[in-house]
Formats: structure tokens, C-alpha cells, sequence
């Protein structure tokens, strides 16, 4: 099973290093219309951060103490919670 997730996090890992790279550089250059496929790219960015980080670490706890498990699901659970509350992202980057 973790050869699955290895496997998962190393094809994710490389789609959101090409991801970011293209909206870094559509950020100075612009050559992106705005539309669908702006769209999916900025999905991508976003979810595909969260699936990195759920894949990865799911990864890391394989063969972990349970105490340790529940500790990172519930952390991952309250980030996917607090997703859903638009606000709290504005809050958060107000507060750097």
C-alpha cells in the first residue's frame, strides 16, 4: 500500500510543479486567457495542494502509533472543514 502512495505522491508532486510554474509565469507574462482553463489550473493549485498533503501524509503514517494517525486525520479534516468558510483564508493571510 505505501508503494501505492509513493507512487500517487510523485505523479501529483510533478502536475503541481508544472501547475505552479505555468501560473507563475502567466502572472508576469499573461498569456493565459481568463476561462475554463484558468479555471481548472486554479483548482489544481488549490485542491491538488490538499491531495499532495493528505497523500504524502498518509504515506508517513503507515505503520504509526494509532494516537499518531488521528492526530494528522483530524488536522487534515479541519483544514477540509474550514475550507468551506471563505472567510477564514482572508482572516489567515490578514494575519501576515
Amino acid at each position: 500500500m505505501g508503494k501505492l502512495f509513493d507512487f500517487l505522491g510523485e505523479v501529483l508532486a510533478y502536475v503541481l510543479v508544472v501547475v505552479f510554474a505555468v501560473l507563475i509565469i502567466n502572472a508576469n507574462f499573461n498569456f493565459i486567457p481568463d476561462g475554463a482553463f484558468m479555471d481548472v489550473l486554479q483548482i489544481l493549485r488549490n485542491y491538488g495542494s490538499l491531495a499532495l498533503i493528505g497523500i504524502v501524509g498518509v504515506e508517513a503514517i503507515l505503520g504509526r502509533p494509532f494516537i499518531i494517525k488521528l492526530a494528522f486525520l483530524l488536522c487534515v479534516a479541519v483544514i477540509v472543514i474550514f475550507m468551506f468558510f471563505p472567510a477564514t483564508y482572508e482572516n489567515l493571510i490578514g494575519l501576515f
